[in-house]
């Protein structure tokens, strides 16, 4: 083989994996949005209900369980967790928002989408 030939391998390899990583960030980026998705749900019905934007048991138990699986599939389980904690700060972010609109469509009398006269 020569010079060329191996740097166009290298190239056309690169390419390869260059594609995939992309591919992955695409995934990943859709995968994030659905998840915010379903966590504004959540926020939704708390804010409903009245119950805090945080659930401290329940992010130690997502925090557990992720770490887990990133040992499972040899990740680094403290980027693991680095990435559920920056996730779940803005999810509580999102509910505290959510929470406060709430409260402040309650205080103007909207009970439910439906106004007080």
């Amino acid at each position: 083989m020569t010079a060329s030939s191996d740097a166009a391998e290298v190239r056309a390899r690169l390419a390869e994996y260059r594609a995939s990583i992309d591919n992955i960030d695409a995934a990943l980026v859709h995968m994030l949005a659905e998840r915010f998705r379903c966590t504004k749900a959540v926020g939704r019905l708390k804010a409903e209900h009245g119950l805090p934007p945080a659930d401290p048991a329940r992010e130690r138990e997502q925090i557990a369980r992720l770490r887990q699986l990133a040992a499972e599939a040899h990740l680094d389980p403290d980027f693991a967790e680095k990435f559920l904690n920056f996730v779940i700060k803005e999810v509580i972010r999102h509910h505290e928002q959510i929470a406060a609109s709430n409260g402040e469509a309650n205080q103007n009398g909207a009970v439910s989408g439906v106004a007080k006269p």
